[in-house]
């Protein structure tokens, strides 16, 4: 497959590009203030800033390119623009808040704890750099149970992406984190989306949970 990589300089798209070619992809390497002609692509996929990834996946929406997006900090009216798009153009979008397995599936046990643990906050923990907070993952693992889930963002050097949900119940305490260690984590995830692209439905389809069913 021909894939076009926005953010192919960034903290996941450097990891990233290499991991494309050795599972037998052909890779366009966008960085940073480049314009790549799309034409000729199977796919693309965004891993940059929120300012800049509508109007990457748009284009390539408009020019009938399936998309894989990573980039977080999106609000509701972005993923409405690449679905009303995506659905023109019938062709598929995907976009999920986390590519590592391990973090798909502590969001399924927090949601599944939380129906019978009275309450619960989450901290979530990420390299100064990054630009949203409360991180996508959080906001899902949130939307995900029951109530209002307090949400805690630290932003520190060194680290990469780290989760606890803490879930309170009368004389118990039940935690649940994941850790990224490395950005390699979210390669199997993003390889797994590439592979199902062309079997989704047109629009826009969230969340790796729903391609591990």
């Amino acid at each position: 497959m021909k894939v076009l990589l926005y953010g192919a300089d960034g903290k996941v798209g450097s990891v990233l590009g290499p991991k494309l070619e050795e599972a037998g992809h052909e890779v366009t390497r966008a960085r940073s203030g480049d314009q790549p002609k799309r034409d000729g692509h199977d796919a693309a996929i965004d891993f940059t800033r929120p300012d800049a990834v509508r109007k990457n996946i748009e284009g390539c929406l408009q020019a009938a390119i399936p998309c894989v997006v990573g980039t977080t900090g999106m609000g509701p009216a972005d993923l409405a623009s690449f679905d009303e798009l995506a659905r023109r153009r019938d062709i598929a979008c995907f976009v999920a808040p986390n590519f590592a397995v391990g973090a798909v599936l502590m969001m399924r046990f927090a949601a599944e704890a939380a129906k019978y643990l009275p309450k619960a906050e989450i901290v979530e923990l990420h390299h100064d750099s990054k630009v949203d907070a409360p991180s996508g993952t959080a906001q899902a693992t949130a939307e995900a149970m029951p109530g209002e889930v307090p949400i805690h963002s630290v932003r520190l050097p060194g680290l990469i992406a780290h989760q606890e949900v803490l879930l309170g119940g009368e004389g118990q305490l039940l935690t649940i984190r994941h850790d990224t260690l490395s950005r390699e984590a979210f390669v199997p995830g993003v390889l797994l989306a590439l592979d199902k692209l062309s079997s989704l439905p047109p629009g826009v389809t969230v969340g790796l949970e729903s391609l591990l069913e």
